[in-house]
């Protein structure tokens, strides 16, 4: 696959990777501190908001393999 159709998937992929981890780590938020403020919060958005780093991180490695000579 030719790195300009690889960086066109990964860019919507990675669009799809943010959005839907934000509409989860929202959702999870919402059930689980309804009422607790503090750091059990802070900890939970720390870690939802850097977890979605080590995905991405492995999508950007796959969109910027050099193409296989032919």
């Amino acid at each position: 696959m030719r790195m300009r159709i690889r960086k066109l998937i990964g860019a919507v992929l990675l669009l799809m990777l943010v959005t839907a981890w934000a509409l989860i780590a929202m959702a999870l938020a919402q059930v689980i501190f309804t009422s607790t403020n503090g750091l059990p919060a802070i900890l939970f958005y720390v870690a939802a908001g850097l977890g979605w780093v080590l995905p991405a991180m492995g999508l950007i490695w796959w969109m910027s393999r050099p193409d296989t000579g032919r």
